[in-house]
This record gives C-alpha cells, structure tokens and sequence, in this order.
C-alpha cells in the first residue's frame, strides 16, 4: 500500500457525534472511492464490530479505530488509535472513564445558556444524542441551530460553547500517557489528530509531540480535513522530524455540517511512511 492509497482514518458516526449509522458511512465512503477505511468515535468503540462489518461488505478494508480525548497544556487534544483489539478490557474500562463526565458537564452547559435566555438546552441537544453517554457540544450546536439561535453549527461555536463564551465548561479528560498506553497494549497505534486546531505555541506543540512520542505515541495526521494545504506540508515535516508516521482522515461527522467529505481529501506526501504501512497485519481484508 503507498500514499496514493485512497485512505479514511478519521469519521464520526451516531455512536458518537455523527449523523450516519456505520453501515451508512461505509456505504458513503466506499461511493467515494475509499479503499482503506476506520470508524474514529469520540471515545467509544461500540460501532466497531458494525463499521467492520459493514466495510467488508462494501468490499473496503478497515482499521478499527477511536478518538480519545485528552487534556495536555489546559488545552483538550484528541488521539486517534488505529488497528487495536476491539474487544480490549483494558480500553474499554478507560473510555467508560473518560465519558464519565459528558453528562455532568452537558447539564452545566445548558445552564449557562439559560443564563442568557436560551432554555432547555439539555432536553433539545438529547434529541440528536444516538447514545446519551456521549452528549457533547457538536448535540447543543445542532439543537441551537435547529430552534433559530443560529443559522449554523459554525455561528454556534463563534457565539457559544468555546472559552470565553456562554455555555463553555472544561472537562478533564484522560492524560496523554493513558490514552496512548491504552492504545498501544490494546495492539494499535496512537496518532496525533489534527495538530493544527489546538493553537499551541510552538514550545506547547513541541512538548506534546515530544511527550506522545515519549509514550509510545508513533502517528500524527497530516492531510485531514481541518487543515489547509500549507498545514499539510507543516505537519509532513514534524513527522519527519519526530519520526512520526503519517495518516489521512477527513474528520467527516454529517453531510450538512463537514466541510470536507470522506475519501475526499489529497494523498499524503510521498516522503511519508504512511501508518498502514506499520499496521499492515492489523488491517482487515475487504471481502474476496
């Protein structure tokens, strides 16, 4: 397999924060010319037996995948892990710990926003909640966009939900070092997601490139949907300097709101050793 491979290593169903059931995204991402494909729900691995399923039956290989969050510098991070065991005890005790508290959290932030006038925030976002253990800011911003608030899900988070604005409530999230253990003794690998969104100084970014690796950390994505194209080539050249090996992912999560579509996105750099490569025997066949 090379780097032209027409590979999806990031998408989102309604297990977690998607619109489309596995079944529906491997069907979408199989149209779209997606040879290699993983499902990557926030902290949840129960649609993967489904997404495997599903990609051999649409005749695309797959990768078991997951996005877990992380707090590393204040600042919430996202790693993604490729090719482990699905069935691992040990990571899926951890993310039932991580999701903890999006409940807890998705009841402060609807209490902020009925501090400026907007109510049942709580009950609205449940309605686009496919499992309620994963209530997150993407299920508010459909229910604000929904009831009128904003024309969007981007003018939600310009206007809400972030830092600074009403209905923001940090959460602490699993430490980098967990995340990437879990990963790893589960048999996948551990990759940095869109390094781009996190703002970092480069001081911060060194650090958390230079921890993840520390910890066993062997992936970074280099060409995915929430970067632009000078970010490619940024990315490319802290894998190489990291020794990183590279992945693609669109971060696709619903037909209305994803800006980049899955198996839509330009091949890696050929300098790059793309993560299929190193996960070559943990990758499932499409079907004969």
């Amino acid at each position: 397999m090379t780097t032209l491979l027409n590979a999806d290593l990031h998408c989102h169903s309604v297990v977690s924060d998607g619109t489309m059931t596995p079944e529906e995204l491997a069907a979408r991402a199989k149209a779209n010319g997606v040879a290699l494909w993983a499902l990557t729900d926030h902290d949840e691995i129960g649609g993967q037996h489904r997404a495997a399923a599903a990609a051999r039956a649409q005749g695309m290989a797959y990768l078991t995948g997951v996005e877990i969050s992380v707090t590393f510098a204040d600042t919430t991070v996202h790693i993604v892990g490729l090719g482990f065991d699905p069935d691992d005890a040990q990571l899926a005790e951890g993310l039932v710990a991580t999701r903890g508290g999006r409940g807890e959290r998705a009841r402060d932030m609807a209490q902020q926003l009925a501090q400026v006038g907007i109510e049942g925030a709580y009950e609205g976002a449940l309605k686009f909640v496919g499992n309620p253990a994963l209530i997150s800011r993407t299920h508010f911003a459909r229910f604000l966009v929904e009831s009128g608030v904003c024309k969007d899900t981007s003018e939600v988070f310009r206007r809400f939900l972030t830092e600074g604005r009403p209905g923001y409530v940090p959460h602490r999230w699993a430490r980098l070092g967990d995340a990437v253990r879990w990963i790893t003794e589960a048999g996948g690998m551990a990759v940095i997601a869109h390094p781009a969104r996190y703002k970092f100084s480069a001081n911060e970014e060194f650090a958390l490139f230079s921890e993840f690796k520390a910890h066993g950390g062997r992936g970074v994505e280099v060409v995915t949907g929430s970067h632009s194209p000078p970010e490619y080539l940024t990315y490319a050249a802290m894998a190489q300097e990291f020794g990183l090996a590279a992945s693609r992912g669109s971060d696709f999560h619903s037909p209305d709101e994803s800006h980049t579509d899955l198996g839509t996105l330009p091949p890696l750099p050929a300098t790059l050793t793309p993560v299929w490569e190193l996960l070559a025997d943990r990758i499932r066949p499409a079907a004969a």
